[in-house]
């Protein structure tokens, strides 16, 4: 029996962030997809369970919803103290705390879809156009990050943490909107890294995409 439902989207960065969690964190948990692309986000059910019509929203097992990522991660760091994805020393938790802000509250809301949508809704923008908005604040973001990245291991240290959790979903972004990363060497390295552990592995997009669950 499973201790959770997480209800995402394959391909979203906020999602892929907790799934990546929840296989560091080793938590038995169901899985349903809820097509971004289809508006399942949208739909009373989904509604219902995060009134921002967003994803993930996780349930737990007496009934209770959390949203948004990084309470889900703390969450799961609280109940589940091992291993850790944020530090227990005060001062190393709140520098690992405003790393994962620069991707979860400064890149990762602007890029979302529904600020692409709305750029073309409202004014117009083209594919190319959105393409570019898309790789702008990425790569400022990027660069933040690149500036404070380790030179070896993962900004967890020997093992991921959270900002590591946050990281490799956004470089799949990154990617899949052919953002040049060759300029962020130290994040490239730390991804290719994450990419050898199972719990990142088993996390990835490619490997849900067949093996998921429709929304009722």
């Amino acid at each position: 029996m499973s201790d959770v439902t997480l209800y995402d989207y394959f391909r979203s960065s906020a999602g892929y962030r907790v799934r990546i969690a929840l296989n560091l964190k080793r938590v038995a948990h169901d899985r349903v997809e809820i097509s971004l692309v289809q508006g399942e986000q949208r739909r009373a059910e989904h509604l219902a369970r995060n009134p921002q019509g967003l994803v993930p929203a996780l349930a737990l097992s007496d009934g209770t919803v959390l949203t948004q990522s990084l309470a889900m991660l703390d969450w799961l760091d609280s109940t589940r103290p091992e291993p850790r994805l944020f530090p227990s020393d005060p001062l190393a938790r709140a520098q690992a705390m405003a790393q994962a802000l620069v991707i979860v509250a400064d890149i990762h809301p602007i890029d979302n879809l529904r600020v692409l949508q709305r750029l073309e809704s409202q004014f117009g923008a083209d594919a190319g156009a959105k393409a570019d908005w898309y790789r702008h604040w990425i790569a400022l973001g990027l660069d933040a990050l690149e500036a404070n990245a380790p030179t070896d291991g993962f900004f967890g240290g020997a093992a991921p943490g959270v900002v590591d959790c946050c990281l490799v979903p956004q470089l799949y972004n990154a990617r899949r909107f052919e953002l040049d990363l060759s300029p962020w060497p130290k994040l490239v390295a730390i991804d290719a890294r994450a990419a050898r552990l199972p719990a990142f592995a088993a996390a990835h997009p490619d490997r849900v995409a067949d093996r998921v669950a429709p929304a009722a």
